[in-house]
């Protein structure tokens, strides 16, 4: 079973926890973390296999723009959103917050 890296990237962190919360609800995913990007700009990170991160970055995305939706913005909260289906482990030497080895473990 391969492992993946999810991101959803949105604006504010209200609609960062909601998503997060949304993620990890959807399917058998593990929080890694977030990274805050810039200004109010923040991206939530999941791990898993392949498939369910697919699932929890499609409902993340969908959450994100309901939150859109209700918030009646002018900005969009949703900004960008993207699966890295078995990343190389030289990914976790750039962003700390991606730990593969342990997550590997995990679902092991």
């Amino acid at each position: 079973m391969g492992m993946a890296v999810g991101l959803v990237e949105v604006l504010g962190h209200p609609p960062a926890l909601a998503v997060a919360d949304t993620m990890v609800k959807a399917a058998k995913v593990t929080f890694v973390g977030y990274e805050k990007v810039s200004g109010a700009r923040l991206t939530i990170i999941v791990r898993g296999p392949v498939g369910d991160v697919k699932r929890a970055v499609d409902a993340g995305v969908e959450a994100a723009k309901k939150i859109e939706v209700m918030s009646k913005k002018d900005k969009a909260l949703f900004l960008s959103a993207t699966v890295i289906p078995r990343p190389h482990e030289n990914l976790e030497v750039i962003t700390k917050t991606m730990q593969f080895k342990e997550a590997l473990a995990q679902f092991r």
